[in-house]
């Protein structure tokens, strides 16, 4: 019997889509195709590339009538929101735009007479990328565009809960006209993935998912000397000031707390307010958060849909839990017939009387609940921001951008915000530290490693 992967609606309960795992023979097959591509793939013309890039977009962006209902029955984002191609767009003509010079030789800093030196960036070959399900586009474009762009090939295995993306990107490249084996889209089970990741025959591997899947991706890989990056756990903070202005504050961090069900790589997940304003902070925050109401993603009027799979809500069901039984104090007081252990809807909640002897104020919780904690000082919250494994970003809410910039340097993150957050600007590098992972995407670093240098020393004068 053929293995199958199945695809099961978060708003139904229902098999949305299914799709057979490739034979080892066709995965064999596409990895030889990529092989065989990469070469001439390598030759054309960066300016060539970028219109293939830029032609695949229009065609993705082209289908955004059939794609948006799809991602609302594949992972629960309501349909109100659209697809996510105002952020595919500026990402992808981003990384377009400065590839000549990203990807162009660096000269030696000191010249020499009678002598060439350069360094050049060479493509790292067959690049694979491993994309996650809650922003199924936004998180794959961010690898597939740039190796792409410096002449690698690709091929791309996405999520088992967004299984249609991965078609949609290959029918995208194929409007676009993209020769045969540059980009391919597989369908893999965990077995497949890792014996492809340690066959030595992937160059790059480029993964975003838990911590658990980003040591398995490691040791999968080792021995073969591959490249990668790795970006996994979060637990974003926030730290709001007495200056910051405050209706800014809470409308912005409660969309960063909510939006996509909370299901946000760099969503905020605990929030540690000046005593000054503690008060007000809350009481605006709780208000504002009851606007973020739970609703069947297929409404237009649905403001939160349901999370991605019922195992996932369960475990805030499991923080908030035991957050109260420790002493802590839920605000929203959300009535839903849905929100049941063993479902996936789950309304928005917010709780203070929170301590980091709580679960939910340092382990990962990826969906709709944030704790609030009152600090007396920067001291005080630096060292609970930087109490957690993982460190993708951090925002500070403040008028004095100084004093963002002087918090900012102590707090051990990729990326330091202030007076907004849960954004991701292509003209800076994506990163993490910690338990986060490691590598870096878009920018001209995330070119840098996306592919390796060769250094030409060449004596012209003999």
């Amino acid at each position: 019997m053929t293995e199958t992967i199945k695809l099961k609606s978060p708003i139904d309960g229902s098999i949305y889509a299914e799709r057979p795992v490739a034979t080892d023979a066709e995965l064999n097959a596409a990895v030889e195709r990529a092989r065989g591509a990469q070469a001439e793939w390598a030759k054309t013309p960066i300016a060539t590339r970028g219109r293939y890039m830029l032609a695949m977009l229009e065609a993705l962006v082209g289908m955004t009538d059939e794609i948006v209902p799809e991602i609302a029955w594949q992972m629960g984002r309501p349909v109100r929101y659209g697809g996510e191609f105002g952020g595919v767009r500026e990402r992808t003509q981003y990384m377009v735009e400065i590839a000549e010079k990203a990807l162009a030789p660096v000269p030696a800093s000191n010249p020499k007479d009678g002598f060439r030196r350069y360094v050049k960036k060479e493509p790292l070959g067959v690049v694979m990328v491993i994309a996650p399900w809650n922003y199924p586009y936004l998180t794959a474009v961010n690898t597939i565009v740039p190796a792409l762009m410096a002449g690698s090939t690709v091929i791309l295995k996405h999520a088992a809960q967004t299984l249609l993306v991965g078609e949609r990107f290959a029918q995208a490249f194929e409007k676009a006209g993209l020769p045969r084996g540059v980009f391919q889209n597989v369908v893999l089970n965990h077995g497949q993935t890792e014996r492809l990741l340690g066959s030595g025959k992937i160059d790059h591997v480029n993964f975003t998912g838990s911590v658990a899947g980003g040591r398995a991706i490691e040791k999968a890989a080792a021995g073969t000397f591959m490249t990668m990056g790795l970006e996994l756990g979060g637990k974003d903070p926030a730290y709001v000031l007495p200056d910051a202005k405050m209706d800014h504050a809470i409308a912005n961090l409660a969309e960063g707390a909510f939006f996509n069900s909370g299901q946000c790589c760099c969503g905020i997940e605990r929030i540690y307010v000046h005593e000054k304003v503690y008060d007000d902070f809350v009481e605006g925050f709780i208000a504002e958060s009851r606007n973020w109401t739970l609703g069947n993603p297929l409404d237009k009027d649905a403001v939160i849909g349901p999370m991605a799979q019922a195992r996932f809500a369960d475990l805030i069901r499991e923080q908030k839990a035991e957050a109260l039984r420790k002493g802590a104090t839920a605000h929203m007081n959300a009535r839903d017939d849905r929100d049941q252990a063993g479902s996936p809807y789950l309304p928005a909640e917010v709780l203070t009387g929170v301590n980091h002897q709580m679960s939910v104020m340092r382990e990962e919780s990826f969906g709709p609940i944030v704790g609030i904690m009152k600090v007396r000082d920067d001291d005080e919250a630096v060292s609970l921001m930087n109490d957690s494994p993982y460190g993708l970003t951090a925002s500070v809410w403040t008028a004095d951008t100084d004093h963002a910039i002087s918090i900012g340097d102590r707090v051990e993150t990729g990326t330091v915000f202030m007076n907004r957050c849960d954004y991701l600007d292509p003209a800076l590098v994506w990163t993490g530290v910690k338990d986060t992972g490691k590598g870096a995407a878009l920018s001209a670093i995330g070119y840098d490693n996306l592919t390796r240098p060769k250094s030409f020393h060449l004596r012209e004068k003999v």
